[in-house]
């Protein structure tokens, strides 16, 4: 079995892992940053860098204790290369390098999207390539076609803003607390998802692109008039999300012939999405396959799974590999008219 030791610092969580090629987690830890950035209502990128110095190292002590494993004996050692905050990146991807170069191991650097893209098949034995994968998170709104390791046609971007900022924007127009996808998943549950009239960017065209900048809009317009419950705004705004996922990916399953649909990412944690991609994979005849919600959040399992994968297929970087703030699963994928630089 390969052991691989792994770091992710792409954002304000500070993570670490020792996975098993086997698919065996052996230790895990991830220290999230929350109560430090609630404050500000978002992350803040200068404290989650500071944060990252001061608990990484700890972290890679503890999960070798807990496995009883020696540095040594590890394979190889993975860390997060970005995309994801700069300062993060570089902290993480440092640490690592440095590990790797003290103990004279491979250093594979992970994109942070890769980890998500591949963490289904951590828990998912019977996930094969190819499948169509929605990758919705805080940065990201994405649909590709998983082909391999390293292997990834995009098919679709958001052109404005992400489906987990959207939440984050949502949440803070609500007067709810950081992060805010839980928090709107949490006052939806008490809410009417019909009570609020509010639009579907972009369903019913051609194109399976994303956009949520006018859907952000009109919940700021709903709470400002005050017509409407704070949960019916909620609910009617979580809704319109799933909607959108659900006609998007439904667009996308037409341009591929991968048997399996997979979500990733952290809104793929809300259990709304969850259970209507569901019953749109079911619908159209597809394996359906989403990871436990905790592997769904930034965490160092993915980067660990991910640095397996790529391990194996002999994928690994010279200690002079860039962090990147941003780096697209498909670099060579067509330019779309609008999109900002997330895409």
């Amino acid at each position: 079995m390969t052991l691989i030791l792994a770091l992710e610092s792409s954002c304000d969580d500070s993570a670490v892992a020792l996975v098993g090629s086997d698919r065996q987690i052996l230790a895990q830890a991830v220290v999230g940053q929350n109560d430090a950035h609630r404050p500000f209502g978002g992350v803040v990128p200068e404290i989650a860098a500071r944060a990252h110095v001061e608990i990484l190292p700890g972290l890679v002590r503890q999960v070798l204790h807990e496995a009883d494993i020696a540095i040594g004996e590890v394979d190889a050692i993975a860390a997060t290369a970005g995309p994801g905050l700069i300062g993060g990146v570089m902290v993480g991807l440092l640490v690592g390098k440095g590990l790797a170069l003290s103990v004279d191991k491979p250093l594979i650097a992970v994109n942070h999207l890769e980890g998500h893209a591949l963490s289904p098949r951590l828990v998912d034995r019977k996930l094969d390539f190819p499948y169509l994968l929605l990758l919705a998170s805080g940065g990201h709104c994405q649909l590709l076609e998983v082909r391999g390791v390293g292997d990834y046609r995009r098919l679709a971007t958001t052109i404005d803003d992400a489906a987990g900022e959207a939440f984050d924007k949502a949440a803070k127009l609500l007067g709810l607390a950081y992060p805010g996808g839980p928090a709107v998943e949490a006052l939806a549950k008490d809410g009417d998802p019909a009570a609020v009239p509010l639009p579907r960017p972009l369903v019913g065209t051609k194109e399976p692109h994303f956009s949520f900048a006018g859907l952000k809009a009109a919940v700021q317009r709903a709470v400002a008039s005050n017509q409407y419950r704070p949960e019916d705004i909620a609910a009617s705004f979580q809704q319109a999300v799933v909607d959108c996922f659900v006609d998007r990916t439904r667009r996308a399953l037409e341009k591929t012939d991968a048997p399996s649909l997979v979500v990733a990412g952290g809104v793929a944690a809300n259990a709304a999405v969850r259970s209507a991609l569901q019953q749109l994979a079911k619908e159209n005849g597809r394996h359906f396959s989403v990871p436990p919600g905790w592997l769904c959040t930034d965490n160092a399992a993915m980067i660990g799974w991910a640095g397996a994968e790529r391990f194996a297929a002999g994928m690994t970087d010279d200690l002079a590999v860039p962090a990147r703030a941003r780096w697209p699963l498909d670099p060579a994928g067509e330019k779309v008219r609008g999109a900002g630089v997330k895409a």
